[in-house]
């Protein structure tokens, strides 16, 4: 007997932000019968989780989704916050998502073969779920936060909005990816002293030889390079955001660029006792291994370049000043004398999974997958970093992950389909 309320369909997609945008577009083309729950709104995440000044990493000719893409008047800029909303809301209508608001999975759990996802509006049963809630649910505030003395202010990249909010005084900003220079920027642009402690990080400029680098980077296929062609996916999956800024004046935001406006560049933060915080020595080898590797990067574009016989077309290659680094910078910063009134943990994020009944998780709290093909049969998983491509966790790179992935969906159900056909046919006869 069916159970009061149990609403049945093929699939379940969990999201409705970009990514869970693209795959039920995908769907809707094989002619899936499936919902897209979402929480709140569609890109909620966009409407409560972002700082006012935010602007995506990739310029908007980039912004594209199966069926859809960027028609504006400034190909070359950067989308703000509510333009990202406007995008994704917009190409919601377009494809005439099947989204289902204001519903909160609660729980998914197996149902035999199928899925049971419990809401606050019902439940469903489907054959096939995805997973698209995104890797960014929860920031990251590392077990050493505890030590800080409490007449510190303690602030993450999720409840930061701008430097009004913050109090007078020096700001110690811990973690030197994409959120973290662009947090320091604008923190010691408003009169308030920064400290960034630096670990490993991906230095790259927005222009090379007069074209934004992620024009390059898709040019030359550094973007296309997929999971299962890398030696450590687990580290790709890992290394931090580039060191980018999408400003209307397409600046490079490096270290260099933060010590020329007065930020105090310091090493790792390794610890806090006793009022003081310790900070790693490994300050320039880190640089220098960043420095390495961007241009590793520019010597695969001159190369592409050249195969293509381009170099008369663009301007001359060459390459940016190395990362400045003081000859002993210190180790040690003390937290009670009132220099630092502030700490911004801009040290990354996770997913959060408590609603997931399902034994896929890892010790670290990570859905087990292979390319977003989740290790429990007709699960899949969406909008994570290096999910199938390098650029996976970029908007573009969401379409060709929900292109491939809906493709396996939709093999699993006619396969389940011709399964279950076969045993009810021995069952007959």
């Amino acid at each position: 007997m069916a159970q009061p309320g149990l609403q049945h369909v093929d699939t379940v997609v969990i999201g409705a932000g970009h990514a869970g945008l693209a795959i039920s577009r995908c769907l809707s083309d094989r002619n899936i019968d499936h919902v897209v729950l979402e929480k709140v709104d569609v890109a909620n995440s966009w409407k409560t989780e972002r700082w006012d000044s935010l602007r995506l990493l990739t310029p908007n000719w980039q912004s594209r989704l199966p069926g859809f893409a960027y028609d504006g008047d400034n190909p070359d800029g950067f989308m703000d916050v509510s333009e990202v909303i406007k995008f994704i809301e917009h190409y919601a209508d377009v494809i005439s998502a099947p989204v289902q608001t204001q519903t909160n999975v609660t729980s998914v759990c197996r149902a035999g073969d199928d899925y049971q996802i419990d809401t606050n509006n019902g439940t469903w049963r489907c054959r096939t779920v995805v997973v698209a809630t995104g890797a960014c649910n929860i920031a990251n505030v590392p077990p050493l936060s505890a030590s800080v003395p409490s007449a510190i202010d303690i602030v993450t990249p999720m409840d930061y909005q701008n430097p009004s909010q913050l109090r007078e005084g020096g700001v110690l900003v811990v973690g030197a990816s994409a959120t973290g220079t662009q947090l320091a920027d604008e923190i010691q642009r408003s009169g308030r002293p920064v400290t960034l402690a630096v670990g490993e990080h991906v230095r790259m400029p927005r222009m090379y030889r007069g074209q934004d680098i992620f024009r390059w980077m898709e040019s030359t296929g550094v973007l296309d390079e997929r999971y299962d062609e890398v030696d450590d996916i687990n580290r790709a999956r890992n290394v931090p955001s580039p060191q980018l800024a999408g400003s209307p004046e397409r600046s490079t935001l490096d270290l260099n660029a933060l010590t020329g406006i007065g930020v105090n560049i310091i090493g790792r933060l390794v610890g806090i006792s006793d009022g003081k915080a310790q900070f790693s020595g490994s300050l320039r080898n880190n640089c220098a291994l960043a420095d390495l590797k961007m241009n590793r990067l520019l010597n695969t574009i001159d190369e592409w370049i050249s195969e293509n016989g381009l170099d008369n077309e663009v301007e001359p290659r060459h390459r940016f000043a190395t990362t400045i680094v003081e000859d002993s910078p210190p180790l040690e910063l003390g937290l009670n004398n009132k220099q630092i009134e502030t700490i911004v943990w801009a040290t990354g994020f996770h997913s959060d999974y408590s609603w997931l009944d399902v034994p896929v998780l890892d010790r670290k709290g990570n859905i087990r997958h292979d390319g977003g093909v989740v290790d429990s049969p007709g699960m899949y998983l969406m909008g994570m970093t290096f999910l199938r491509r390098r650029k996976s966790s970029f908007i573009h790179g969401a379409g060709d992950d929900a292109g491939e992935l809906s493709d396996h969906l939709a093999a699993y159900l006619s396969n389940s389909i011709s399964s279950a056909k076969t045993i009810q046919r021995n069952y007959s006869s």
